[in-house]
């Protein structure tokens, strides 16, 4: 957990000590309306806790340079309740449950342009997972739709061409299907919603 903290500390760093670029205009000749891009979350996947074997591609199109669409494609396991808090709990040894999720969740995002970098933005993750006992024994299918509201800043450099956008989340999820009970015992004592998300996102535009 304290190495997922170091590399989201560093690339908030790298993010500070990067020139700034206004918002993008039409008649801008560096305006681009597609993007691709991934997160720096990815290297969560050196984590020797809780790895979540973590893959994410983005692709969006910015309707206007204030209003932007875009698809994200995940796949990730995880082993521990998504509504435990940063703290003591978080990804320990104990709290895990006994097995685990795979999940492939389609998600399709909105995201608005304020002033300058400032973006709001909302998430709507579908999760279809898989899940897995402790001999790694498949139990089940299920469906989670979670949806997350994010506030962030984006940051472009060389000639706007490449971006990156540090955020901040709060994370819920109103439907949650066909949990197994084994699962559901671990997670009852937790929110189901998780606050203070970061977020990573970079891109290139084209």
């Amino acid at each position: 957990m304290q190495k997922r903290f170091l590399w989201i500390g560093l690339a908030l760093a790298f993010a500070v000590n990067t020139p700034v670029a206004a918002q993008d205009r039409k008649n801008d000749s560096t305006f681009k309306r597609w993007f691709i891009g991934s997160t720096f979350l990815l290297l969560g996947n050196f984590d020797k806790v809780n790895p979540p074997e973590f893959v994410q591609i983005n692709a969006g199109y910015r309707i206007t340079p204030k209003d932007v669409v875009s698809f994200e494609f995940k796949r990730s396991i995880y082993s521990w309740p998504l509504g435990i808090p940063w703290g003591p709990s978080f990804d320990a040894k104990g709290e895990n449950y006994p097995g685990h999720a795979r999940i492939l969740a389609p998600t399709l995002a909105y995201q608005r342009f304020w002033w300058k970098g400032i973006y709001t933005a909302v998430h709507a993750l579908n999760a279809f997972e898989k899940y897995k006992d402790a001999a790694n024994k498949k139990i089940g299918n299920g469906y989670t739709l979670y949806l997350t509201y994010r506030l962030g800043y984006q940051i472009k450099f060389f000639k706007n061409r490449f971006f990156f956008e540090p955020s901040i989340g709060f994370t819920h999820w109103p439907v949650r299907n066909n949990v197994p009970e084994t699962f559901k015992v671990v997670e009852r004592k937790w929110p189901r919603y998780f606050a203070c998300e970061p977020g990573l996102h970079f891109g290139f535009n084209f």
